[in-house]
């Protein structure tokens, strides 16, 4: 038994997405060096994703610009609602993205907005 993969797939209107999916197109940015996507509620759509990116340094991609990207080439129910351009990414001891603590980012910034 898998514990902790059912996790990895966001239900995006009914879509499953891999994040790491999404991940791998935004990678293939010119100025996206790291890249995490997590899920985050959505009232209409069940979730949807939220992408945070480190850009290149001497590089800064707007999140708009971002976004276009994506839709671009990737269907249109993976592409991210909110992009946030980082410095850098919390991580694990592992070294993966700490997908917790970005989910506490999204969501703090979900309240202020």
């Amino acid at each position: 038994m898998l514990h902790g993969r059912a996790k990895e797939v966001v239900h995006v209107g009914g879509f499953n997405v891999f994040p790491a999916e999404v991940e791998g197109y935004l990678l293939t940015h010119p100025t996206i060096v790291q890249a995490a996507v997590i899920g985050v509620p959505h009232p209409v759509m069940g979730e949807s994703l939220h992408a945070f990116v480190v850009p290149v340094a001497g590089a800064a991609p707007e999140p708009r610009e971002v976004v276009r990207f994506a839709r671009n080439g990737i269907a249109g129910y993976k592409v991210p609602y909110a992009v946030d351009v980082v410095d850098e990414l919390p991580l694990l001891a592992s070294g993966k993205p700490d997908r917790r603590e970005l989910a506490e980012v999204a969501r703090r910034a979900r309240v202020i907005r």
